[in-house]
């Protein structure tokens, strides 16, 4: 899934920790550095397994980085090697050592788990994660993490990926509401057409997402919500996008884009909150993430940004604006040190809270936490009351969010090349609407798709 490469921590482990995970790593196989999952014994005995994650925000990173290093000293029998790939060279990277047999033994996954455990790339984790902290994963948390009733990855966080963002001072100025974002597209269109005479030159109502790939993964939470299903049949047999829902969203885009609401030229990327700190627009939409950047490099806009949920359709069909994005940890099925790979996994992600609560405070409280007892120790955090905006998130948006579609990529790519052809008057709803039927049809034929449909 498409997802910031700007996007995390300090945790010292009590005695009483060290003891017991010391005792819970006694008995592991081994590995050797620098390699892949490997097999054999090494001199000391101690087991190396390889983990990879993606370069995020330098907070992330710091994260990412401190956790191993608190893992590696907290026992004696396990040493994990930590290597970070930097996010475009990702696919490129792993693709290469899976096809060489030397994939790391844990690593990140974004997106659907359904292909990897299909291919059969992923380790099951019952077996080497306890059922107990298997047990504390949310269900918002499950359906990314579980196929059928096997666990195949552990979340480190969900986050909203369609939120909309405003600019107090420039919404006053208006004679907007600035506490109350607008609740459906009527309301948004309604205050553009209060600011826009408002701005100087340079300046915009909003920066939403303008095209095609980020239609794609972007829009998906708004496709349901103004359909009340996605661009599928339940059984995977046939396109369902030519209905009044579609066509509806993407008039209201082309009337953002008719009207200069929106740039004709992105300011920053739907990732990026370039445009929206140097306060070029006063909306902005883009994922939860978009407030870390706010807190580090914008800290004069903290107190003036208002947060809440994208708008809704006038007469709306599902009730979420917003897909959950993720990031989840997994074990390679060919790891030959599976077992030490998910006490690594545990202690880290899914044991002691107090591990994983630095990187959602450094993270400045945009990310969702997937057990309660992590979500309620970062709200107690003494920082938590200089974020508001995670009450937001985490109580009014992500309960009501979905996840990500399951089916390929090239569908929803075709729903969004049909959104951008339309608001740039490129194509009629219903010429465009036709070219992704006939693009989705040509995807369901070759991949078969009504026999991977989902059964639950």
């Amino acid at each position: 899934m498409m997802r910031s490469t700007r996007r995390a921590g300090r945790f010292a482990a009590t005695a009483l920790g060290v003891v017991a995970v010391g005792a819970m790593f006694a008995g592991c196989g081994s590995g050797t550095p620098g390699e892949g999952a490997t097999d054999g014994g090494s001199a000391d005995g101690v087991t190396t397994i390889q983990f990879w994650h993606r370069t995020f925000t330098p907070a992330e990173n710091a994260w990412y980085k401190s956790i191993v290093e608190k893992f590696n000293a907290a026992q004696s029998d396990i040493k994990v090697v930590d290597t970070e790939v930097p996010a475009d060279a990702w696919d490129q990277k792993m693709k290469a050592a899976q096809a060489a047999g030397k994939a790391p033994d844990v690593y990140t996954h974004a997106g659907s788990i359904q292909d990897a455990v299909n291919a059969g790339q992923l380790h099951e984790l019952d077996g080497i994660v306890s059922a107990d902290s298997l047990n504390q994963i949310l269900p918002a948390a499950q359906s990314i993490s579980k196929m059928g009733d096997k666990y195949y990855a552990y979340p480190l966080l969900q986050e909203a990926q369609a939120v909309l963002f405003w600019n107090k001072d420039m919404l006053s100025a208006a004679g907007v509401d600035t506490e109350n974002g607008p609740a459906t597209w009527s309301d948004l269109l309604a205050d553009c057409a209060k600011i826009q005479p408002t701005l100087q030159d340079g300046q915009y109502c909003i920066s939403p997402a303008g095209d095609a790939v980020t239609f794609a993964w972007s829009t998906v939470g708004q496709q349901y919500n103004f359909n009340g299903h996605l661009a599928l049949t339940d059984d995977w047999t046939a396109p369902d996008i030519n209905t009044d829902g579609y066509k509806q969203l993407m008039a209201n885009y082309k009337e953002l884009w008719d009207k200069g609401y929106m740039p004709k030229q992105a300011l920053d990327s739907y990732v990026g909150g370039k445009d929206f700190g140097e306060q070029k627009v006063a909306f902005k939409v883009s994922g939860s993430w978009m407030m870390s950047e706010i807190g580090s490099d914008y800290k004069d806009l903290l107190t003036k940004t208002g947060v809440g949920a994208f708008p809704s359709a006038d007469d709306a069909k599902g009730d979420t604006t917003s897909t959950l994005g993720n990031f989840k940890w997994v074990v390679d099925a060919k790891s030959k040190n599976a077992e030490a790979a998910g006490k690594f996994l545990e202690w880290s992600i899914g044991g002691d809270p107090a591990n994983v609560v630095p990187f959602f405070v450094d993270t400045q409280f945009t990310k969702v936490p997937v057990r309660t007892s992590v979500q309620d120790a970062v709200a107690a955090d003494a920082k938590a009351a200089d974020a508001p905006w995670s009450q937001v998130v985490t109580n009014e948006i992500a309960p009501k969010a979905i996840p990500e579609p399951t089916y390929p990529w090239d569908v929803s790519l075709a729903v969004g090349t049909a959104m951008e052809s339309v608001m740039k008057g490129a194509a009629s709803p219903e010429d465009a609407i036709k070219t992704a039927e006939d693009a989705i049809n040509k995807v369901i034929q070759q991949q078969e798709l009504p026999s991977k449909a989902p059964k639950n």
